[in-house]
């Protein structure tokens, strides 16, 4: 598009870690589908003046991530014509209505400590309850004293229950966000400090 537009300074963000630096000739390949697709792009890059690569964390790029799995679903019958997306943006992600807050006391990872440990269900759980919980607990990494959450690009985050989530979100709002921080922002925080739990970006809105 940008060829077609005839632009000829280009500032391209990604974030693929290891494509950006294949790109920029810092890393080296070995695929071959992926050498081929480098090639391709050195092509492209010799139709602009100036041509910029920049990495960004996945966690930054959430609407580009959005616009690209909405384009992948859609199949529009006329190709020269496509019609306008309205986008509404909500204080909140839509997930965040979905989650359940424990009602028993026990936190929210609970079963899927549980589930590590003994490799069992409940006798009650359904089929689907079942594929849910191995689905979390194969993101989750238990080494013994504490649970620790895979996320990608920012490696192991701790798991904490609400006590310890009601801690971290005033001290690190109190530390490092001030006065004009919105909720995401605080959210994101928590995340780079490598503290995670189920409802946290919906805690951090409400908090702020």
């Amino acid at each position: 598009m940008a060829v077609d537009k005839n632009i000829k300074v280009l500032l391209v963000i990604g974030d693929s870690d290891l494509l950006i630096h294949q790109v920029q000739v810092e890393w080296t390949t070995k695929n071959i589908n992926i050498i081929l697709y480098l090639q391709y792009v050195k092509e492209l890059c010799n139709k602009f003046i100036k041509i910029e690569f920049k990495y960004i964390h996945r966690i930054q790029n959430e609407f580009a991530n959005a616009l690209a799995t909405l384009s992948s679903m859609i199949q529009h019958p006329n190709k020269n014509y496509i019609d306008p997306i309205e986008i509404e943006v909500r204080d909140q992600h839509m997930y965040c209505f979905h989650v359940d807050e424990e009602a028993d006391d026990k936190p929210w990872y609970y079963y899927i400590k549980r589930f590590l440990e003994t490799r069992e269900y409940l006798d009650n759980a359904t089929r689907g309850k079942k594929r849910a919980l191995k689905g979390l607990a194969n993101h989750v990494f238990h080494n013994e004293e504490f649970l620790y959450m895979r996320i990608p690009n920012l490696g192991l985050l701790r798991c904490v229950d609400v006590t310890e989530a009601t801690r971290l979100l005033k001290e690190i709002q109190a530390r490092t966000c001030g006065p004009h921080m919105n909720g995401f922002t605080l959210a994101k925080k928590i995340l780079r400090a490598e503290y995670f739990w189920m409802t946290m970006e919906s805690d951090s809105i409400r908090y702020i």
